[in-house]
């Protein structure tokens, strides 16, 4: 049995999101890059769901948390606040076109 490396990353729940995120983009390096092993580019392809996953958790998360002050009747209050996509960002279901 081969020995394991010992420079194997940080399990993906003990990085920030900046690190998670760097993580992932080394390893899209790595599997574009093309000299990895099969076996290794699969190890590389699934730690990269795994951290794709996290990030997306994280953002959303943080997507909740993002909301303005509005003061109505004297009386503060916090509400979503309201992001505007511009036209080329816009996905088929904000343009009305039916997905």
């Amino acid at each position: 049995m081969a020995a394991k490396s010992n420079d194997k990353p940080a399990p993906a729940a003990e990085l920030s999101f900046e690190q998670a995120l760097s993580r992932l983009e080394a390893i899209v390096e790595q599997l574009e890059g093309g000299s990895l092993s099969l076996e290794d580019s699969l190890a590389r392809y699934e730690e990269g769901i795994r951290l794709s996953r996290q990030l997306t958790q994280a953002l959303e998360a943080a997507e909740k948390r993002i909301e303005r002050l509005v003061s109505e009747g004297g009386e503060p209050r916090t509400e979503p606040i309201e992001l505007e996509l511009g036209a080329k960002d816009k996905g088929p279901e904000q343009e009305g076109i039916p997905f």
